[in-house]
């Protein structure tokens, strides 16, 4: 095989992969979409919930920040400690 040919064949290789990747993003983007307006809906349509489920996540964070701060104060890696 010739370096043109070899070329023209990688060339080749390449539009179809950026082809692949195109067809890629664009069925990732309608999912993103209609995951977005699936999501807005329930809010919509459910704030109680909503609410509920957003302050649990931040009490389940806070307290895992404050479990993992005190740990690290009693292991002597606290801040404040010099």
């Amino acid at each position: 095989m010739t370096n043109a040919t070899q070329n023209k064949a990688t060339s080749a290789h390449e539009a179809s992969l950026a082809e692949r990747a195109r067809h890629a993003a664009s069925g990732a983007q309608a999912k993103v979409s209609a995951a977005t307006s699936a999501t807005t809906g329930a809010v919509k349509d459910h704030p109680y919930a909503t609410a509920g489920i957003v302050a649990g996540v931040a009490a389940a964070i806070g307290g895992a920040a404050y479990a993992a701060s005190r740990r690290n104060a009693e292991q002597g890696h606290g801040s404040t400690k010099h």
